[in-house]
């Protein structure tokens, strides 16, 4: 052992915690002073139990701990040395960038100027309404004639010649989603939908008494054989699919699925829920379900996923106007209407190009972090697509979904275990990492960075 090893000695003194995390905490105070450098060997267990006076089991497990944190690596022969990465990782976190949060699953803010000016403008564009009080008052439940045309125009690339009359504005995917499990389901009843799917309808059937049953998927979408199985032994109440990149696999459901799956709707009347979220942001997708069956499907689609989390305006097309009074009418009742300010807001950049420049701006921006991900982890460890903000990263033996989890979290990352997502049979090894929301590129690679030294690095 060299003479580093042999000069280090940890500082525990008389702290009130076990000995062996002391040992391990004063390795982490050691590397962020810079009194222990990157790859420096450590002292062998045996000595440093016989300096600080501890039994070798303590310091054995004091090692084993810094190891779990990822400080520090063992190897046969060579015995026992810092970390390459840890270093400038203890500096960095948490006081210069702290909780990486990349649980929330939010669209990266562009930072383009110009798209900073667009969006002030529309802000204050709201201080010149020439009747302040238009968005005061109690409105119509669905939005006003001009509202649904805009939402009309704004769905119109997806789903071409809807009328405004089958158009409802709402305040958010959720709360549509919330009215149609209502008007479609009663407790006890069945509605489908992919076994690794968006954890918001577990909570909003679970609310309802409402039984999910996950249908086996593939990157191409819905098996469509269990679909057609499930019908068969009962119509379901409805079938809830996310077919463009599947919060949270990104898959996208192929073109061919989509005709079986609509196929086998029609057959057995089994409407379609279609959480078409993220739709916007791929250029090029098959036509969604709703222009294949638009007499079964109620499409649904917001500014959340494309704009703004904070933006709670959405879009619902109801297969038909007596539909649309439907839903009208039981979101009246859970959400009394949507909040007029932001339904102004969101009009007024459908009208003026902002909500499609944002959304432009959004997908240029998840292309630069695809990159950045597939260069930092390496693109066999997950699956995406180049315009989603999300990933979906396997947890690779030794390491178990919660443990990595919990590791990342000690650095300072947060990501969302499998259960969350999972309707059917046990969880995959797992988790969602979301590359946007407030994170910076920056960020966005520090924390990359971090996962894939937990990758690098498997627990003993």
């Amino acid at each position: 052992m060299g003479n580093h090893s042999t000069r280090w000695i940890p500082a525990i003194g008389d702290v009130d915690k076990p000995a062996y995390q002391a040992i391990a905490d004063a390795i982490a105070e050691d590397i962020q002073s810079g009194r222990l450098a990157a790859s420096q060997p450590l002292p062998t267990m045996r000595h440093l139990a016989k300096v600080l006076d501890l039994n070798f089991t303590t310091v054995a497990r004091g090692y084993a701990e810094a190891h779990r944190r990822g400080l520090i690596d063992s190897k046969a022969g060579r015995g026992s040395f810092v970390r390459q990465i840890v270093r400038s990782q203890a500096v960095r976190t948490p006081s210069s960038i702290g909780l990486i949060d990349m649980t929330m699953n939010m669209p990266p803010e562009p930072q383009d100027p110009s798209i900073l000016q667009m969006l002030r403008v529309g802000f204050s564009g709201l201080a010149d309404l020439e009747d302040p009080f238009s968005v005061l008052r109690y409105q119509e439940f669905g939005g006003t004639l001009h509202d649904r045309e805009a939402g009309a125009r704004w769905l119109g690339r997806s789903v071409p010649g809807v009328p405004a009359q089958r158009v409802l504005v709402c305040p958010g995917v959720q709360s549509a989603l919330l009215a149609l499990f209502t008007i479609l389901g009663r407790p006890g009843d069945t509605i489908c939908c992919e076994s690794v799917t968006y954890p918001g309808i577990k909570g909003i059937a679970a609310h309802l008494g409402i039984r999910l049953k996950g249908l086996p998927a593939d990157d191409d979408g819905i098996d469509p054989d269990a679909f057609a199985a499930a019908c068969a032994v009962g119509p379901p109440k409805a079938l809830y699919v996310n077919p463009t990149l599947l919060n949270p696999t990104t898959a996208v459901m192929s073109q061919q699925r989509r005709e079986a799956v609509a196929a086998i709707a029609q057959r057995y009347s089994v409407p379609i829920i279609e959480d078409d979220a993220y739709g916007r942001l791929p250029l090029q997708a098959p036509p969604p379900l709703a222009t294949l069956i638009p007499e079964l499907t109620f499409y649904i689609t917001g500014f959340a996923k494309c704009v703004g989390a904070g933006l709670r305006v959405a879009y619902t097309i109801a297969p038909n106007v007596r539909y649309a009074a439907r839903l009208a009418a039981t979101l009246r009742t859970t959400v009394v209407m949507p909040t007029t300010l932001a339904v102004a807001l969101a009009t007024r950049w459908i009208d003026d190009g902002t909500a499609e420049a944002v959304t432009s701006a959004v997908r240029e921006e998840s292309r630069i972090r695809q990159t950045m991900a597939a260069e930092v982890l390496g693109p066999d460890r997950y699956v995406s697509k180049p315009e989603a903000f999300h990933l979906w990263l396997t947890v690779p033996e030794p390491w178990n979904r919660v443990e990595f989890a919990t590791h990342l979290r000690s650095h300072r990352v947060g990501v969302v275990l499998s259960e969350t997502f999972t309707v059917a049979d046990a969880p995959p090894a797992a988790v969602r990492v979301c590359l946007g929301g407030p994170v910076n590129r920056e960020e966005c690679r520090h924390s990359l960075e971090i996962i894939a030294d937990a990758l690098e690095h498997l627990p003993a």
